[in-house]
């Protein structure tokens, strides 16, 4: 992976599915039961302050320190989860983009950020 993107490979990847493409992509995110929370949360994000820090207050999902759930395969996340996930461009902590509204699952909202997509 040494950052050499021949058009053969750029190709190979865009025809893997539907837009953006990829077959993983390395997920944060912040999960809150009630809506308010999670509502809560995206203020927090906006004012500023780091996605890791808002997930370890807020998160309810506490498995993973800052909300980061690694590598997920095209797959393995629940239907809205994954659609939103593969949506998002890939963004750094310094300057996330994250699902805004959160997003809705039988677990709770969700705001997600992609940190890198292969």
């Amino acid at each position: 992976e040494g950052g050499s993107f021949s058009s053969g490979d750029a190709a190979e990847k865009k025809s893997q599915g539907p837009k953006g493409g990829g077959s993983s992509v390395k997920v944060r995110h912040i999960l809150c039961e009630k809506q308010s929370r999670a509502l809560e949360a995206l203020e927090k994000l906006k004012a500023g302050m780091r996605f890791s820090e808002v997930a370890s207050q807020y998160s309810e999902d506490k498995a993973r320190q800052g909300g980061d759930l690694g590598w997920m395969a095209r797959g393995s996340m629940v239907g809205p989860f994954q659609e939103a996930a593969f949506a998002l461009p890939v963004s750094s902590m310094d300057k996330p983009v994250y699902t805004d509204p959160p997003v809705k699952t039988k677990f709770g909202y969700h705001i997600i950020m992609v940190e890198g997509r292969k």
